[in-house]
């Protein structure tokens, strides 16, 4: 647990499944919010009003309500579970925003703080290419309204006395999908957003929220709907104790098979290795690889001339699939992961039924008092090797598809490997210079999550 925010979606998502196993959910869940903030007791924005209704809305998106979507106010959660429960809500993009929730920070600025001494050199005025910053009475102030936010004066200082104030989910969006309304409430432009889950992770207020499938992967479980649970290499670095132990909870919590995506991603391996071979003998340039969700939807969306170059290998989580289905004709398939790209690359595939986060998955084994470490492990029909296993971390996966194949290549040719760890302004641009040529690369690993999905934004933080 890294900050109040997690810690809140935690509590939540535990009181909630209590009440669904102790058969009170459709009483109780309008007394949640009440619950978590009773009248007096502290609170985390201007009053545990406040505080209610971001509860309210976070317990829409759990049933997989769009926020932006309410029509009337004063509407109780129990209609929307009555209403899920008849219908579940299309699934669509998987962000919301909490208007309640979001803060409406002020807009990108520079400021100038107690640090200035107001200099006899004053290199912040003498810099500033729009002559927005005065000094009067021994302190530098800046005009906001002559600003062009360009950072010299800051970069200038040196007292470090001048301060960029940045709005995070703004910051942290690396393709400028995130912009305030007209009335300061962020907005999530989803022509533009890659799902990389950066707003999410970022947001202080944690008002970026999921449409989670969690309750409806509840109820479905409880009526003894048949269900596979591929779970994604990442779970390693997760939970305490063996990926064995791991997949005995899950079964413990209803679910009639369980897969490692790592035997997916031993099929991308494979497949990815024999493209790349093909291509470099047909004379190509460059490969990428696919397995990436967020990278596959910023080829699409925002470098259109990297696409010819996107492997066109399935990703782990969709093999992963195909294996669940033939395994198991009948029944639906349920990823466990910590990306929310998945569930826009599960909407779009179509083969994955239900995705659920590790964020989710702790919080039922917290509430249903399950410790995978203490179990007895679960026998695996055929443990995934511990290359494919590899894939969650940044490298995992070239390591794996380059690996043995000088055999394979064309006589003389010189392999150059390369990777982005983590997507952000600056690495899209490297990616866009790849893409063109003017960077060497014959080989190019895109990992959307620093490090890789052993840090996506769902993942659990400690």
């Amino acid at each position: 647990m890294t900050n109040g925010a997690e810690l809140i979606r935690r509590e939540l998502t535990v009181r909630l499944v209590r009440a669904f196993d102790g058969g009170r959910l459709e009483e109780e869940i309008d007394r949640i919010p009440v619950l978590m903030r009773p009248r007096g007791g502290p609170c985390s924005r201007s009053s545990v009003w406040h505080d209610r209704a971001v509860l309210k809305y976070r317990l829409m998106a759990l049933m997989g309500f769009s926020c932006e979507a309410e029509e009337d106010e004063s509407r109780t959660l129990r209609s929307y579970l009555e209403e899920m429960k008849e219908a579940p809500p299309p699934r669509g993009d998987p962000l919301t925003v909490c208007s309640a929730g979001c803060d409406g920070c002020r807009q990108r600025a520079f400021m100038v703080t107690d640090n200035c001494r107001g200099c006899f050199a004053r290199p912040c005025a003498w810099n500033c290419p729009a002559g927005a910053v005065s000094v009067e009475r021994m302190h530098a102030s800046i005009d906001p309204a002559k600003c062009v936010r360009c950072g010299k004066c800051a970069g200038v200082c040196p007292y470090r006395a001048i301060v960029e104030v940045t709005v995070p989910c703004e910051a942290a969006c690396p393709v400028g999908a995130i912009r305030k309304d007209e009335n300061g409430q962020a907005r999530i432009d989803f022509a533009k957003c890659i799902f990389c889950g950066a707003c999410f992770s970022s947001c202080p207020f944690s008002a970026i929220m999921e449409k989670s499938q969690l309750v409806q992967l509840l109820y479905a479980l409880r009526d003894g709907e048949r269900i596979t649970a591929v779970v994604a290499p990442s779970a390693a670095w997760q939970f305490e104790g063996t990926v064995e132990q791991l997949f005995a909870a899950i079964r413990g919590l209803g679910f009639d098979d369980t897969i490692e995506v790592a035997r997916g991603a031993e099929l991308t391996t494979e497949h990815e290795a024999r493209e790349f071979v093909e291509r470099m003998k047909g004379g190509a340039r460059l490969m990428t690889t696919s397995c990436c969700p967020s990278w596959a939807n910023l080829a699409r969306k925002h470098v259109p001339q990297a696409l010819p170059f996107v492997s066109d290998t399935p990703s782990p989580m969709a093999f992963a699939a195909d294996i669940a289905r033939e395994r198991r004709p009948g029944n639906r398939v349920a990823f466990i992961g910590p990306c929310i790209a998945k569930r826009d690359e599960a909407l779009r595939r179509g083969s994955v039924d239900y995705v659920v986060s590790f964020e989710e998955l702790g919080a039922v084994f917290e509430a249903r008092g399950i410790v995978p470490s203490a179990l007895a492990p679960a026998r695996l029909d055929r443990p995934a090797r511990e290359d494919a296993r590899n894939y969650a971390r940044s490298c995992g996966v070239t390591e794996s598809v380059l690996r043995g194949l000088a055999s394979e290549l064309p006589e003389g040719f010189r392999l150059d490997a390369k990777y982005v760890d983590g997507l952000d302004r600056r690495s899209v641009a490297q990616i866009r210079l790849y893409a063109s040529g003017r960077l060497p690369c014959n080989f190019l690993e895109v990992m959307s999550c620093r490090g890789g999905c052993v840090s996506g934004p769902c993942s659990l933080h400690g």
